[in-house]
């Protein structure tokens, strides 16, 4: 099945959303939107770029010099 995207609302000015996975757990949190309409374009965003994104490994120290 897949992930829930929760939507929040964070105190009268602020939403976020969350996707969660099967067993409840939180994958991803994004940052305050003002609006609901922006949370929403938030998550259509999401959805639409994740299944095509590239994934680019940063863990690895840069190199000096």
């Amino acid at each position: 099945m897949a992930g829930t995207f929760e939507i929040v609302k964070e105190g009268h000015e602020s939403f976020h959303f969350r996707l969660t996975a099967d067993d409840g757990s939180v994958v991803a949190v994004s940052p305050a939107f003002k609006t609901l309409k922006g949370v929403a374009a938030g998550i259509t965003a999401v959805r639409e770029n994740a299944a095509t994104g590239q994934i680019v490994d940063c863990s690895a120290p840069k190199a000096s010099g």
